[in-house]
């Protein structure tokens, strides 16, 4: 595994306990797809779904995005691993559930 696909499967695996710390949400379907499918596929399948995921819905409600696949997909750090139409999902998905810190 190259490395940046590793640091790829610690940040969701960071995010999987943050959600869980920072709002009550245990995201068991999120954390049980990145065990069986890996992080890349499991990113993937979700950012092309038309509908966005209990886990996001919970975040938005949270007020913490940034604690989304989708914030974490857009980083520079990820561009390589996903298309321009995949990061496009998310920087419209965020921006669709008011989050504010695309630009930063």
């Amino acid at each position: 595994m190259r490395e940046i696909e590793l640091d790829l499967f610690t940040d969701m695996m960071k995010i999987y306990r943050e959600t869980d710390a920072q709002c009550n949400f245990k995201a068991a379907g999120f954390f049980q797809m990145i065990q069986t499918e890996g992080a890349i596929t499991t990113a993937k399948e979700i950012i092309n779904n038309s509908e966005v995921t209990e886990g996001f819905i919970k975040l938005a409600e949270c007020n913490r995005l940034d604690l989304s696949l989708e914030a974490l997909v857009i980083q520079d750090k990820y561009k390589e691993l996903f298309t321009p139409k995949e990061r496009k999902i998310c920087i419209n998905r965020l921006k669709k559930h008011g989050y504010k810190e695309i630009l930063k």
